[in-house]
């Protein structure tokens, strides 16, 4: 049996509370009451399961106790008096409006309900990792940069919208999904990647892959969506390898490829192909592809660099951003050299990313210019989001120190 301390409860909550949240709205179309409810829900776990043990069904418990507590709230309340008994005769029915819909899931709901175009992009975005993907308001302000009371004004005013506007909770016809595809894709990204920084993520990042297969069964025409559901399918495959048996960083150039999973790595590499034939270039698709070719080179000095180089071309053509222009200049210092990363990349406004300052120090370091490497991995560690990348560049740091 797993010691149930607050690091498993907590990784627990990430991985489960997008279901126990999206299952609550449907019961009872309340937002808040189901955010509170499941949070309820965890901080009794929080008192029960290190006397008691973890439950079978850490998930189906949480769901339960938080529909149990949503149903006490209501029952103190006229209004929900009424609710409650239209809930306990509604209980395991789906209505006929629901039966309609193309899937029968609650979090292809909530993601299309959050990313609905009467809320902004940003709100979107905040709102279906805050709900679906289980961060805390702090984690999702740092993904936005800003302070947590803002972002938290921010999730208060994106709820009240929803309430307001009325908007459905439900997965959109299919005349509706092309244009409401674009926040949802991101979000998914943004979800899967959330479940990166550590062995703990797992959870996140397969149900990231299990939503993107639902949308693309509902947009098989649609190639972004194939693009992206290739990404994640090759960024997992390498997943088993990203981390050392004590929780260390592995890169790229060091993982053991022999390891990669060839299953996942060949059918995203099949979905990669498939896109290619429909010509219909897209920013996932060009990523996709780029993890393609990583994918079949037998070691980081046998890739095609060119080729990712090309990629990145494209990509920087359709997605002029920043942090694309700092991963194509890595493509060209496997090429050129690090001289020639390093004039690209001190041309970039990036000093609040924690991996511009790790691909510096890394150039850096390979000219011999230990000092400043040191440096910017330090700056880099004091960015960087999870604690396995703070070790490993710190380790970095003191290593250049030494040097």
């Amino acid at each position: 049996m797993p010691i149930v301390d607050d690091a498993l409860i907590g990784r627990t909550f990430r991985e489960e509370s997008g279901r126990s949240v999206a299952t609550l709205i449907r019961i009872f179309g309340d937002i808040d009451l189901a955010e509170d409810s499941v949070q309820e829900a965890f901080a009794l776990a929080l008192r029960k399961w290190p006397a008691h043990g973890l439950p079978p069904n850490p998930g189906g418990w949480i769901t339960t106790t938080a529909r149990n507590r949503a149903i006490d709230h209501l029952r103190r309340e006229a209004r929900g008096r009424e609710l409650v008994g239209d809930v306990m005769r509604g209980a395991g029915e789906e209505t006929s409006g629901q039966e309609a819909e193309p899937v029968q899931d609650d979090r292809l709901r909530l993601i299309f309900t959050c990313c609905h175009p009467a809320l902004s992009p940003e709100a979107q975005i905040a709102l279906t990792l805050r709900l679906l993907g289980g961060l805390t308001t702090d984690e999702v302000a740092g993904a936005f940069l800003v302070a947590e009371p803002t972002m938290a004004k921010r999730l208060v005013r994106a709820k009240n919208k929803i309430r307001a506007a009325h908007i459905p909770y439900r997965v959109p016809s299919e005349a509706e999904l092309p244009e409401r595809l674009r926040p949802v894709l991101a979000v998914l990204y943004l979800i899967y990647n959330a479940g990166t920084g550590g062995p703990g993520g797992d959870g996140l990042r397969q149900e990231a892959i299990r939503l993107a297969r639902a949308i693309a069964s509902l947009m098989p025409d649609e190639a972004e969506v194939a693009g992206l559901l290739a990404l994640l399918l090759l960024t997992e495959s390498r997943w088993a390898t990203r981390f050392a048996a004590d929780g260390s960083l592995v890169l790229l150039r060091d993982q053991d490829r022999a390891a990669w999973d060839r299953g996942l790595i060949e059918e995203g590499q099949t979905i990669v192909r498939a896109c290619l034939r429909r010509n219909r270039p897209g920013p996932y698709q060009i990523q996709a592809a780029i993890n393609a070719v990583h994918a079949d080179a037998a070691s980081i000095e046998a890739t095609d660099w060119s080729q990712i180089l090309g990629l990145y071309d494209q990509l920087l053509a359709l997605s002029p951003t920043p942090v694309v222009a700092m991963n194509r200049a890595i493509a060209l210092g496997e090429i050129r050299g690090p001289e020639a990363a390093l004039a690209l990349l001190d041309d970039l406004d990036l000093d609040g990313y924690h991996l511009f300052h790790a691909t510096r120090a890394d150039m850096l370091r390979r000219i011999g210019q230990t000092e400043d490497a040191a440096v910017a991995y330090a700056r880099a560690a004091d960015l960087a989001t999870s604690d396995a990348e703070r070790a490993f560049l710190a380790g970095r740091m003191a290593g250049d120190r030494e040097a």
